[in-house]
């Protein structure tokens, strides 16, 4: 088969397409891959700046899209039917998957498979984030960063469902388009004075969770821009800078600093999983998430497609096309 496989760490430079042996079928489901998403992580890992270090040669990608090949008889897969599913054992830009049935979804026929590519790991993430660390509820103002990425615009729709305001925070007006066309209540832009926006648009009380896939300068912008027992959702870095914060702030407004790490904590708890999944399920089933798809490259371009993340040109869900 043909696979993307990183064969040294100097960045998106570092891959090479291949010809591997597909993956074998032990107790796993394959899958005739026809889309996969492009991550964040995926950039970190051809860098090695990520904190799972795989070694040297391997195929990176987390998040696929196709048609089941053959699944374990302890599973509810059929050969034939269009999945979506995540790969903690990455393996992900190759024409064929494997991966446990317990990551692996049917999609929502009125997806594609590029829409579904990158539904797993960003929505899940957005759910996990803002219900069981965030405790989103009804009527809560909730402020996105990145709004127009694919967590970012995953984080939009799953808080709308949620019953939530949201104000999406963007860097440009293309960007704010597409927070926007993701359901976003309110866009503001980075550039300008978005806390004091955030605090008008609130009737001066500020946001009960905010949610930073970002870090840096809007990291340090969004403490400000709490409501008294608000939620600083940290999900990660994409903006570069890992932020330092001083603890006397949390105590002023009785607010909480809290961390998002959704694929470490399935380690600890996997029964996550299907409740996530089931609540998805009913918010896809009534509109409320419809995926937001970017740029899609062929398996060849895989090292350009990381390279728009990069540079955080990239909006929407960034996709590669396997077929």
């Amino acid at each position: 088969m043909r696979a993307l496989q990183l064969q040294r760490l100097d960045g998106p430079d570092g891959l090479q397409l291949v010809d591997i042996p597909e993956p074998e079928s032990n107790d796993v489901v394959l899958i005739d891959v026809a889309a996969a998403g492009v991550s964040f992580p995926d950039l970190l890992l051809t860098r090695g700046q990520y904190q799972m270090k795989p070694a040297l040669p391997f195929v990176p990608g987390v998040e696929v899209a196709g048609v089941v090949r053959s699944a374990p008889e302890r599973s509810a897969l059929k050969p034939g039917q269009r999945v979506m599913a995540f790969s903690f054992g990455l393996g992900g830009f190759a024409e064929v998957a494997a991966i446990p049935p317990e990551m692996v979804f049917p999609i929502p026929a009125r997806w594609s498979f590029e829409a579904a590519a990158g539904v797993v790991m960003n929505y899940h993430t957005a759910h996990f984030a803002l219900h069981r660390r965030g405790r989103v509820k009804s009527g809560d103002a909730v402020v996105v960063h990145g709004a127009a990425g694919g967590v970012g615009t995953a984080a939009v729709q799953v808080a709308r469902g949620a019953g939530a305001r949201v104000l999406a925070v963007v860097s440009d007006e293309r960007k704010a388009e597409v927070a926007r066309k993701a359901g976003a209540h309110e866009v503001l832009l980075s550039t300008g004075d978005w806390v004091a926006q955030v605090r008008e648009k609130t009737g001066g009380l500020g946001a009960n969770v905010v949610l930073d896939p970002v870090g840096g300068d809007i990291f340090d912008k969004s403490l400000k821009c709490l409501a008294p027992e608000g939620r600083l959702l940290v999900v990660g870095f994409a903006g570069g800078r890992i932020p330092e914060v001083q603890v006397n702030r949390l105590l002023l407004r009785n607010i909480d600093l809290v961390g998002v790490a959704w694929g470490g904590f399935l380690l600890h708890e996997p029964s996550l999983t299907p409740t996530i999944a089931k609540d998805l399920e009913a918010m896809a089933d009534q509109g409320v998430l419809e995926p937001v798809v970017g740029s899609v490259f062929p398996l060849e371009q895989g090292a350009q497609a990381l390279r728009e993340l990069e540079a955080r040109r990239a909006t929407g869900k960034v996709v590669l096309r396997m077929r």
